[in-house]
Parts: structure tokens; sequence; C-alpha cells
């Protein structure tokens, strides 16, 4: 089904017309600034993605402002690999990025990433919080060569999102691992934090061309937000995950422990939350969330505040998706559709207009979108996605057959290790494809088939039907043609 834009058709020309005064009519010196937000671990439900329980005002907001992308998809559900392809702009066997610790300029030195690319074309590029991965080389600096100075909450351990406040520390309300809940002020936690600074930064480069670059750690685990956010949700009114069984016909290869989530239960008899602490660990994830979305509303508001918002592009985007129980699976490092989905969305300067789009697209194809909106010419380095401009001209265009995200096995493979095998799967608008692979000779250890048209959930791999097999060789052929893009 193709998503239309909210409003008539009409307005579609009012946003080329921005389009076209942004990246041709204003000269070099203005073309427009670029807001670029990040969160971990945020799957696709929000309130302007149709969600009824999450409360998201603020991304919400600024999807009334944009292009809202349904159908948007990450590189590999774990964050060094989804991140570093997304800012160097190459894909992951360009790469050869598949575990947490490897920094990419090991593997392809003189990469020129994106925000890097936005400093030598004059921009001031600024870096506050999580925006690359948490790498421990260079003295904990991670990219040095992307910042214009020195990034800032850039690097801890989720682990350490303890909270600082002046005297003792408030009663936890919740006893359940993984979470916490505290009656304690934003500032107390990483996020809080980093939305003040990034407050100041805007304010110290509202002068200057600028690349502000957002990095909030949340909604990733420990689901830890302070207590109010935990109040805007009723316990008793969280239902449990759907399709909570493994999928019919699934190979044990897709499917993993889930350790990120499960390790704070490994005193229970089978190592799994019982149903009250599965609802708790919702219950967390979801105030994470609306914790999150508030400290995104400091940073817009400001950003109107300076009357900054008519010059500058808007990017909110999630490294890659998660999963709450669904399958029997915790957190992420599948190439389910629940991890592999990501919310997007793109705001234009001056956009008034909410757009959606059903096109698939890559998290991949942000980098040349941005260099395309804002006029700036190729990278030396090269760039694997696609500009995904034609969309804000008519949504209901497509860029790409289909999405690639990838996962290895083991799921966490030690630093520099090659993994036993490696999972490559794709996203057409009405199936997904995956075939498991060797990672040595290539060879195909199991596939997996699924029809979202009468499967959206992927509770029944089909690969042996008549339908797999009358699919099967296109979506192979299709995958090959992805992969060596």
């Amino acid at each position: 089904m193709t998503v239309q834009a909210t409003k008539p058709v009409a307005n579609f020309f009012i946003v080329c017309l921005f389009i076209i005064f942004i990246t041709s009519c204003l000269p070099a010196a203005e073309k427009p600034n670029v807001l670029f937000i990040a969160v971990d671990d945020l799957r696709v439900e929000l309130g302007c993605y149709g969600d009824t329980v999450v409360k998201s005002p603020n991304l919400d907001q600024l999807a009334s402002r944009g292009l809202l992308f349904e159908r948007a998809y990450c590189q590999q559900a774990v964050c060094n690999p989804s991140r570093a392809s997304m800012l160097t702009g190459l894909g992951l066997d360009t790469l050869q990025i598949h575990d947490l610790p490897t920094h990419f300029r090991e593997r392809v030195p003189n990469v020129i990433t994106l925000p890097q690319h936005f400093m030598q074309s004059g921009y001031e590029t600024r870096d506050i919080g999580k925006i690359f991965h948490n790498w421990i080389q260079d003295d904990y600096k991670g990219d040095p060569a992307s910042w214009s100075v020195p990034a800032v909450m850039h690097f801890n351990s989720h682990g350490n999102d303890k909270p600082l406040v002046e005297g003792k520390l408030p009663k936890n309300h919740s006893d359940v691992p993984r979470t916490e809940m505290l009656d304690v002020p934003d500032e107390a936690y990483f996020d809080g934090r980093i939305a003040q600074l990034a407050v100041e930064a805007m304010n110290e480069i509202k002068e200057e061309q600028f690349f502000l670059a957002v990095g909030f750690w949340k909604p990733h685990a420990p689901f830890n937000p302070p207590k109010k956010y935990w109040d805007l949700y009723e316990r008793s009114e969280i239902e449990l995950a759907m399709n909570r069984e493994k999928p019919a016909n699934v190979p044990e290869i897709a499917m993993h422990d889930g350790r990120e989530i499960r390790r704070g239960f490994k005193d229970r008899p089978d190592g799994r939350p019982t149903l009250d602490e599965e609802r708790a660990l919702r219950h967390g994830y979801y105030a994470a969330t609306s914790f999150v979305d508030a400290q995104i509303g400091k940073v817009l508001d400001e950003l109107d505040r300076l009357q900054l918002r008519e010059e500058t592009i808007v990017v909110f985007w999630s490294d890659h998706g998660f999963h709450l129980g669904e399958k029997t699976l915790w957190a992420k490092t599948s190439n389910f559709e629940l991890d592999a989905r990501v919310p997007m969305i793109i705001s234009l300067p001056g956009q008034t207009e909410a757009m959606r789009t059903s096109a698939i697209v890559e998290l991949l194809d942000v980098y040349p979108t941005l260099v395309d909106l804002c006029g700036l010419d190729q990278p030396a380095s090269g760039l694997e996605g696609v500009s995904l401009r034609p969309l804000f001209e008519n949504p209901a265009e497509s860029v790409k057959p289909a999405a690639l995200t990838q996962h290895c096995r083991p799921a966490y493979p030690k630093a520099g290790e090659d993994p036993e095998a490696m999972g490559y799967s794709i996203r057409t608008p009405r199936f997904r494809y995956t075939e498991w692979r060797d990672f040595n000779d290539g060879s195909v250890l199991a596939a997996e088939f699924y029809d979202h048209e009468k499967d959206p959930q992927e509770m029944k791999n089909i690969i042996g039907s008549n339908l797999g097999k009358q699919e099967q060789p296109k979506l192979h052929a299709l995958l090959e043609k992805t992969r060596s893009r």
C-alpha cells in the first residue's frame, strides 16, 4: 500500500519549492544547517507511526512538519555496524565491520564521514552525545576527524547511566531487573544532560553554518527514566507481546539468546522474566521512550526559540529496532522486521505539512540525501546509498527495490574475528527473504521467507511453500544485486 501525503497534492509543490530554494537559489554560505538527532534501540512505536500506547508528543510534532518514512531499515541491528555504515555511507560488506569494538578507520582509514564531509564543506560540526559507537581506541575520542571541536558525552557505558543528584538518592520504586524508577530530575541521567548541552551548543553556533549531532542513549536498557515518565502509563493497561512463540519452521540460527535483557534473570528456573516482569520491562521501555522524546523536545524548542527552524534540516533516526518478548526474543541482533525496521523523519526548512512515504529506504541513504539537499559535492570516498530527495517531491515514488539488513553468528563476535555465519536479509514491499551463509565459503546454511501481506509479524517461514519456491530465485537474485551495489 502506498501512503500518500496527509494534505492535498498542492502541498507537495510547496515542499518542492523549498527544496529548490535551499539547494539552488541560495549562495553557498547560506546553505541549510543540519540538526541530526539519533536515539538508541528505538523500535517503530511512536504516536506518529500510529501507536496508541507510546506517548511521544515532540516526535509527533516533528512528524507534522516532516517526511515520515514508514519503511526505513538499518544495515545491522547492533550499534557499531549500524552507525558506522550510516555515517560513512558504506555498506557492511565494504566496511567489514560486524562487531562492537572495531573502529571503522581500522578497515577504511581514509573514509570521509558524513559530519567530516560537512566540516570540509565549511560547516561547524559538533557532537553532543552518542553518535558513533563507544570505541575505546584513541583515548576514547571517538572520531576526532569528524568534528570541529572534541565530542562530549559520546563515550560511556549504558550501565554507567546512574542518577547523579545532590544528597541521598530517593527510593527505587521498581525491583525488576534491568529497570529503575527514581523520582529525580531529567538531568540526573545522560540524556537530560545531553539535551542541556545541545541547547548550550546551539546558542554558541547559532550565527554559524552548523551540523549539530545530538545522540541520545535511550531507550536502550537499563530502563531507568525518571519516575514522572513511568507515571505517564498505567501498568495494568500495558499488554504483553503479541506472538510470543518461535516462528514456525524458523531455522535455529535466526534466533538468539537475548542476553542484553535476560542476563538480569539468570536466577529464574528458565532464565526468563515472569509475565509480570515482562509487563514491567515493557512499561520501562515505553517510559524511556517518552523520556527521550521529552529531551528531543527541549532541543527542538530551542531551535524554534532561536528562530533557526526556517534554515535548518532536522533529521531524526534510530540505529535499529528492538524486541520486547515477541518470538521469545529480547533486545536486538536478529534480521527480523522488529529489529531491522527503524523510525526516521526528515523535516526541511520551512516545512509546515506532514508527509509520509511507504517507499523502501535504508539508513545508508541518509548521507547522500543530506549531501543532495544541502547542495554539497559528493565525497571523494564514494557513497553506496541513494538520495531520498525524490520522495520529498513525490512520496509515492520508489527509490530502490529492497533494503538489505544483515547479522552475523555468533551475534557478538570478538573484536576483529570473522563470524562463523552471516545472515543476509532483504525487505521488499511485500516479502522478507533471508539467507544464512557460511562466512568462509558462502554456502547457504538456511533460508527464510515471510509474506508480509498475510504474515506481518513474520511468524511462519514459508520457504518451502509454492509461493516460496516461486519467489526464491527472484529474491536470491535481488539479494545478490543489492549486496553488490
